[in-house]
Parts: C-alpha cells; structure tokens; sequence
C-alpha cells in the first residue's frame, strides 16, 4: 500500500493505541493515589515513582525474551495480553463501591481497592516495559532492505503515532476523571478514567492480532545483551584470577576476555562501556524530568485552573508534548544552524550539559511558584493553640472581648473576623458587647483545633453557636467546600441544586459538603411548609472553605451572606507554563540528542544495548526520587525543589567534566580496521597452513 508493507499500518494503529492507554493511565495515576487510596504526598510520590520505575526495568527483560526465546511477535502479542489484564484489574480495582459498606459509599478500608490497583500496575509495568523494546524493532523488520526510504518514513510515523496518543490521552483522561459517578456517592470517576484506556488497550490488542498474517516475522537470533554481559563477566572474573604481579598487564581490562571471546566483540564492548560510562550522572535528569506527573501534579491541584474554561490539575502534563511538537522542528531549523553560524563548537555532549543546567532552572522555577502558593495557604493552630473565628449574625455592630483581658476585637454587622490564635490554657471565656446588648461565653477549646463562633444579639434574645471547623487543610479533591447556618427564627430545609442540606434549627450549622463543580453556579434554596425562597450561588472557585448564612426571603428570594472559611486557590496555573517550557527545552537538548550521541559512538549491533543502558538511568532517576520522597525530612516543598535544582546543577557539573575528556570515535571506521585484522590475520592462518602442509609433504 503506497509502497509499504500493509502490516505496518496495524503496527502504527497498535502503538497508537497503546501509547494513549498507557499515558492516559499515567496522568491521572497520582491524584487517584491521593484522593481515592487518600495516600499521603510523599507516599503517593513513591508508589508513583516505583511504577514508572519498573516500567523502564521490563524492557530489559522483553528485550531478552524476544531476541533469545519467543521471538518479537509472540513477546508483544503474550505481553500486549498481560497488559490488558492488568488495565482492566486496574479499572476494576478504582470502583468505589468495591469497599463501600454503607448508603454514603465512604469507607477508611480501601484495602480491597488497593491490592487490585497494585497487581494491575505491577501487570501494566510489564506489559508496556515489555514491548517497549520489540514494537519498533518488529515494525522494522517488515520492510526489505531495499526499503530504506519507507522504513524511515515508517519510524516517523511511529513516533508521530507515540506523541498523539501521549497528548490526546493526557487531554481526554483528566476530563473523564473529573466526571462524578457512583452507585450510593457520586465520585471523581476513576473506573471511567482507566476503562478507557483499558477499551483501548484491548483495541490495540485487537488490531495487532488482526495483522497477524501479514507479519514479517524473524526467529530470535540471540541477544547481544547477554553476550556483552557474559564477556565482561568473564574478563573480570579471569583478571580476578591473575590478580597477582607474576602476570604482565594488558592494555584495557577488557582484554582479560580474549582466551574465550574474539577481538571484534571486545572492541565492540569497549566502544559501548565507554558510552555507558558517560550515563552514570544520567538518571539525576530524569529524577528530575519525571516528576512532571507526580510533583508538579500536586503542585496544580492547588491552583486556580481557570483559563476562560476550566483546566484540571493532571492536564497541566499536556504542555509538554505540546511544547515537544513545535521546539524540536524549531529548535533543528533555527536553533542549531544559528548556533553553527556563529561557529560555536556545540557539540552533542556540550547540549546535553546545557540540557541538565536547565532542567535545574526548571526546579527553581517550581520552588518560586510554590513559594506563591505557600503564602495563599491557611496557617494552622500547632500544639498548645487553637483559632476561633467570629461571625456577627446581628444587624448591629458589635466588640468582642476574650478573657482574662487578651484581646478586644470589633466585628461589624453581617461581618467577620479572622482566625486569632489563642493558648488554650489561658483563653477561658469572651464577652459579647452590642448596642445596649451584652452576652458571655464559657470556652473550652481544643488544642490543634479551629473554631467559628456565630453569635446574634438582640431585644428578643441572644443566640450563639460555638462550632468546631472539621478541616485541618486543603480540600483534599481541590474542590471547595460549603456549609450552611440558619439565621432564621424557624426551621428550614436547605438545598443547593441536588445538594440537601437537610433540616436546620434555628441558629444550627450543616456539616460542610464538597461542592461537585466548583467553577459552577447552583440555586440555593430554603423552603418550609409555607414557601420556597431561591436565590443564585455565586462561583466558588477550587480549593476554598465558605459559611453561608440562609438570612432572610423577600417576595421568594433568599437574601444570604457568604463567609469565607479558607480562601480558593488563587494563583493561576499559567504560572506552571515557564518551568514547564525550561523542561521541554532541557529535554530536547538532553534526551534527543542523547540517544543521537550514543546511537553515533556505537557499532551498529549494540544499539540495543545503549537503548538498554538508556532506559537503566530512567529507571534509577525515578528510584532516586521514590528515595528522596520517602527518606527526606523536608518539610516545605519548595525547599525540596531547590534540593532536586542543586543536586541536578551539582551533577551537570560532574557531566560537563567527564565530558571534557570523552573523545569521539568512528564506530564505522573502527569496525572497518578490524575487518582488515580479521582478512589479515586469517591470510597468515592460512598461510600458516600451507607451510604446514607443504613442510609435511617434504
């Protein structure tokens, strides 16, 4: 078809499919940590990071089991089946009522949920690791050798394939997540984000089973791996042996290897150790680079999405393969010609190093806007403290004063006072002064703990209502949450849309409840038998704490007052955008040309083994921070950004020397020197042979 093999359209279709399964699945992988599992930052941080860790492991394994045992069809088609499974063990395991065991579907016990999230992650890890290696490999192997120009147009389409599932499922999953859903609650709907990618898993499955018969496929021919594994094995285990002086030196340890291994596979083997010793400073980087779908998640969760439409946290992810499908042409085009002209020697290894300097610019840049956000926080009473706040429910002003002679606080009428901190062993009691009016209250307060005092005096009596603020943070959704106190002289019931709020006495106060879509306006409605008032909510924004107080109804419209408890996220989102574009840029100098040096300073049958190395140092960058998050004492998380922009700076340093002193080579040209040895040495054999057959004549 237009002079390609018709099995590489089912392969493009495959790895589009799976590559929108598994970003799609990722994206929203660390706020279902946090809110569903209602783990912990740092934990979810680590289990996060352990996932994406294990899924840059498995590739070593497929890329062994394909090239030694079952060949690269079977690998992907048995892999692409574990896959599956384990997307749908995941979708499965998000379903709330699995563990719900009343009306309200809440429940501390998600242990249920959590054995099935863990074993569907453990399956997806080897399933996407293991094909990881084989799909491009096996779309390669279709095209004959002739077919040079369609097996490069193939590989861009493959890639282009790669980065449109990447960034449709990182546009479409957060969107399905934030949908509600749910049998007894309705919930953020992980069982929908997963199944998607989960169906479209199944269709990748489907597709490449479909083309089976069309398959080029090639037996295994062994593992290159396992042969470079094996000789530097034995070349250390064999210059263990002659460890002692009676034994001459040889040129390169390597040379240890050479009773049992011949000269081009050491030479090969020294080529690629020498590349591979270039990647230790390596998995710092991707420390940092990964942490987009953990840190920086969590760090939009507490900012204000709103860009005229309304942006969820995990969606942020987008902006890098947004920003990756302009720069890289940019960046080729412009970029490094302009860079050439003015007869900089920018070499691979020198990008590279520009590469890690801004992936540590990034990290400053997430510190300062975390700092931002950090000043937006609501500050908490700590041990010995409490906060109360006061709420004037009268039409007149009125002084508050909290003894033994503390403090005197004046709050106007329908008015509020911030949170004031208190010892609670010497806050005993506070009297209410207004107008002619005068009340005292005993006080009894917990330490650690908020309070809101709302009070109303007047000539046909006092009322006050002491209540105790049940939140000690951030809504942990990143919704907002709205309670409701009746300032009526008789009950109502108290609705929001679809919200009820049930019966309030008067001067009684709802529990807070999470407002479904914050970024909304609801009709808010207080009805008896008699008659209904309504009046239109205003919008909440995400992350906020309201009390609203139901006052009074003229001609069927509610008049009510809002207090606001915590203030919404304030901080918008954009501010995400500059440390994002210095990671997309770090990443184009640092990953792009990277595989490029390593593909050019390799022979050509060891590509697979830098391509292991490779992926080794993304693995050991997320390892480096399931470490850091789990072992750090860090409290601000601004101050761990900074940790993770030092230690990045730090190794790019180290880069740049180890760097200064690499000389680059010619595999080619190398490779054709030993191809001369070989002619060479096996014309004096045989030479040596005829002497040895002419002598034995004579």
């Amino acid at each position: 078809c237009f002079g390609f093999p018709l099995s590489i359209f089912f392969i493009v279709v495959n790895e589009f499919c799976e590559r929108f399964s598994y970003y799609g699945m990722k994206a929203v992988l660390t706020l279902y940590f946090k809110r569903f599992l209602h783990w912990d930052d740092d934990f979810a941080t680590a289990i996060y990071h352990t996932f994406v860790a294990l899924c840059y492991l498995t590739p070593i394994l497929g890329a062994i089991i394909a090239d030694s045992w079952l060949g690269k069809f079977k690998t992907i088609l048995y892999l692409s089946i574990v896959y599956t499974i384990g997307q749908a063990v995941l979708s499965v395991g998000s379903i709330n009522e699995l563990s719900a065991h009343n009306q309200s579907g809440s429940t501390s016990n998600k242990a249920l949920n959590i054995a099935l999230s863990l074993i569907g992650l453990i399956l997806i890890a080897l399933g996407t690791g293991g094909i990881k290696p084989c799909v491009s490999a096996f779309g390669g192997d279709q095209f004959e050798d002739h077919q040079e120009k369609q097996r490069s147009t193939f590989f861009s389409l493959f890639y282009l394939s790669i980065n449109a599932g990447s960034l449709l499922s990182t546009l479409i999953t957060p969107t399905l997540r934030a949908t509600e859903c749910g049998i007894h609650t309705k919930q953020e709907c992980y069982p929908l984000a997963f199944g998607v990618p989960a169906i479209l898993m199944a269709v990748s499955l489907a597709v490449f089973i479909i083309g089976s018969k069309m398959y080029k496929k090639v037996k295994p021919q062994g593992n290159i791996m396992l042969e470079v594994s094996k000789c530097v094995g034995f070349a250390i285990k064999n210059r263990f042996r002659h460890r002692s002086k009676e034994f001459p030196k040889r040129e390169h340890w390597l040379d240890w290897a050479s009773e049992k291994y011949d000269k081009r596979l050491i030479a090969q083997t020294k080529m690629v150790l020498k590349v591979l010793f270039l990647y230790i400073p390596l998995p710092m980087f991707w420390a940092v680079f990964d942490q987009q779908g953990s840190r920086w998640t969590l760090q939009a969760t507490a900012m204000d999405g709103d860009f005229g439409f309304q942006i969820q946290p995990d969606q942020m992810q987008i902006v890098n393969p947004i920003l990756i499908v302009i720069m890289v042409p940019v960046v080729d085009s412009l970029v490094y010609p302009l860079i050439k002209k003015c007869k900089l020697n920018f070499t691979p290894l020198k990008k590279m190093t520009v590469g890690m300097f801004l992936g540590s610019l990034a990290f400053v840049a997430a510190a300062l806007v975390q700092v931002q956000i950090d000043k937006t926080y609501p500050v908490f009473p700590a041990a010995g403290h409490a906060q109360i706040k006061l709420i004037n429910l009268g039409v007149a002003p009125a002084t508050v004063q909290f003894q033994p002679q503390l403090q005197s606080v004046d709050v106007a009428p329908s008015g509020e006072s911030g949170y004031m901190t208190f010892e609670t062993s010497k806050l005993q009691s506070l009297d209410i002064i207004s107008a002619s009016l005068n009340k005292t209250e005993s006080l009894r307060l917990l330490a650690g703990k908020r309070y809101t005092l709302a009070f109303k005096l007047n000539p046909t009596g006092n009322n006050s209502n002491l209540i105790q603020d049940n939140i000690a943070s951030k809504p942990e959704d990143g919704k907002s949450l709205v309670r409701f106190i009746n300032n009526l002289p008789f009950t109502v019931n108290v609705t929001m849309d679809n919200m009820d709020f049930e019966e309030l006495d008067p001067f009684s106060v709802s529990n807070y409840s999470s407002i479904p879509k914050p970024d909304w306006s609801y009709t808010i409605s207080a009805s008896t038998s008699l008659a209904t008032c309504t009046v239109r909510s205003k919008e909440f924004g995400f992350g906020g704490a309201y009390t609203i107080s139901v006052n009074n109804c003229t001609a069927n419209q509610l008049n009510i007052t809002y207090f606001e408890d915590m203030p919404p996220n304030t901080v918008h989102m954009a501010w995400q955008i500059p440390q994002y574009f210095l990671l997309t840029c770090a990443e184009v100098l640092f990953s792009v040309t990277g595989l490029e040096f390593s593909y050019s300073q390799a022979p050509s049958n060891m590509k697979s083994v830098l391509q292991a190395g490779w992926l080794l140092t993304v693995a050991v960058g997320n390892i480096i921070v399931l470490i850091v998050a789990g072992a750090s004492t860090i409290k601000k998380q601004w101050a761990e950004y900074v940790l993770f922009a030092a230690l990045l700076l730090v190794v790019c340093i180290i880069f740049a020397i180890m760097a200064s002193f690499y000389t680059y080579i010619d595999p080619n040209e190398i490779e054709a020197q030993l191809s001369e040895e070989e002619k060479k040495d096996k014309k004096d054999q045989d030479d040596k042979e005829k002497r040895a057959e002419a002598d034995s004549r004579m």
